[in-house]
């Protein structure tokens, strides 16, 4: 009598552990990562209707001899293009100030750039635990 013999094919659970183990290592290292370039890509919304604005108040007091005291008076919108802050002028001093506040979205919960702002002058300055300059960078 002839025994046949039995080729098992497959992963054994030992294998598959490992792997999982080894996929988990890796996703705990990458999304802090991840993480942090979604928050830059966020700010950078902001940033960018920030400085259009600024250079919108800069052609309207060219134009007027004073700043626009509201965004619509220079084409500007109420929040940025991904809707993820809201954005708002003051005026005073004969100078002006637009903030960009954090309204939704992957910014929501950003302790370390909760707003950014610029005034007249170009300072940027920030409200969270970052400097203006880590918040400020693309």
């Amino acid at each position: 009598m002839k025994s046949k013999m039995r080729i098992d094919s497959g992963f054994t659970l030992i294998e598959l552990v490992i792997v999982v183990a080894i996929v988990g290592v890796l996703a705990t290292l990458a999304y802090p990562n991840y993480s942090s370039y979604i928050l830059r890509g966020a700010r950078a919304d902001a940033m960018t209707i920030l400085l259009d604005a600024a250079n919108k108040q800069e052609q309207y007091f060219v134009d007027n001899r004073e700043y626009a005291s509201k965004l619509e008076d220079i084409g500007v919108p109420t929040t940025s293009e991904n809707g993820y802050f809201a954005i708002s002028v003051s005026v005073s001093n004969g100078g002006y100030t637009l903030t960009a506040t954090a309204a939704g979205g992957p910014v929501q919960g950003d302790l370390e750039c909760s707003s950014l702002s610029i005034n007249n002058l170009g300072m940027k300055t920030v409200t969270g635990t970052a400097s203006a300059d880590t918040c400020w960078e693309r």
